[in-house]
């Protein structure tokens, strides 16, 4: 359930920063008019990552148990590359975030309101795409059968939803740079079980071989079925008797990844200082007046 929260968390507040800026930008230019189709595309963002994430569980559940598995693992290869991807393009582009959406704001006020419309649809849909595929990913490789990771994510992001209004109004001040750096190792290590259980699936599926080649397997030592068997389960995709090709993908993955990721770049501008948030561009001053 926490790995859950964490994904719904980071790309709920992601989605939600880009709103703020949006939002804000056209209150402080006096373009209210603008509001509304924002607003629209945002809500076919939103729609469409809900649909694609019905179509995701809905769908598989007609194919035979070798193809879903085969879509699974594929899927969750495609999911863990997604999110590695994001968490370092945030990592590396958020100082600068802010003045990319104003001039994409700007351009699409001058070209009309269905530029306006595909702007805000474009700057949350990817953030609802990825978060779809990698909870459906994620949920599907806890496999415990119960709401508990639907509802971490609904939590994720309703807390999200609750920082970026208080962002917005001027309330709330966090060190951003910080913030997205530690939940983004830590969605790192998530990543990496998803991954590992990605090349099960796929094992599963006959497309990879050495499914009965047991790395270790310490099953009468943690019980999968206990509370701190299914806390690793949920936190980490914690397998008792992973394969040997799971453990070796999931060290490969992990290592590098993190080391890469926590490495003093990105948001330094020299010597790995980070900047406030104010000086980020990814808060409002002050909170735009109605």
């Amino acid at each position: 359930m926490f790995s859950n929260y964490l994904i719904g968390l980071r790309e709920g507040l992601e989605a939600s920063l880009v709103v703020c800026i949006l939002i804000a930008y056209l209150v402080k230019t006096d373009r209210r008019d603008a509001l509304k189709p924002i607003w629209i595309g945002i809500g076919v963002a939103v729609a469409l990552a809900l649909g694609f994430g019905c179509a995701l569980e809905f769908g598989s559940q007609e194919l035979t148990f070798e193809a879903q598995e085969a879509l699974g693992g594929s899927l969750s290869l495609l999911a863990v590359g997604l999110v590695t991807w994001m968490v370092f393009w945030m990592r590396r582009t958020a100082r600068h975030l802010k003045a990319e959406l104003h001039g994409k704001l700007d351009a699409a006020l001058q070209m009309g309101t269905g530029a306006l419309v595909a702007t805000a649809f474009l700057a949350v849909g990817r953030e609802g795409l990825e978060t779809a595929l990698f909870v459906w990913a994620s949920v599907r490789a806890a496999g415990d059968g119960t709401p508990r990771p639907l509802i971490g994510v609904a939590l994720g992001i309703a807390t999200a939803v609750v920082l970026g209004w208080l962002f917005y109004r001027g309330a709330l001040r966090i060190n951003l740079a910080k913030f997205f750096t530690w939940t983004g190792g830590m969605l790192v290590v998530v990543a990496a079980g998803v991954l590992a259980y990605g090349f099960h699936d796929l094992q599963e599926a006959r497309w990879l071989p050495g499914l009965s080649d047991k790395a270790f397997d310490i099953s009468d030592t943690i019980d999968p079925a206990s509370w701190y068997g299914t806390l690793l389960k949920g936190v980490f995709n914690f397998q008792p008797d992973p394969t040997v090709l799971q453990v070796t993908v999931w060290l490969l993955y992990l290592i590098p990844t993190l080391a890469l990721f926590l490495a003093p770049v990105g948001f330094a501008s020299g010597k790995g200082k980070v900047k406030a948030p104010d000086d980020q561009g990814t808060r409002p001053s002050k909170a735009p007046q109605a």
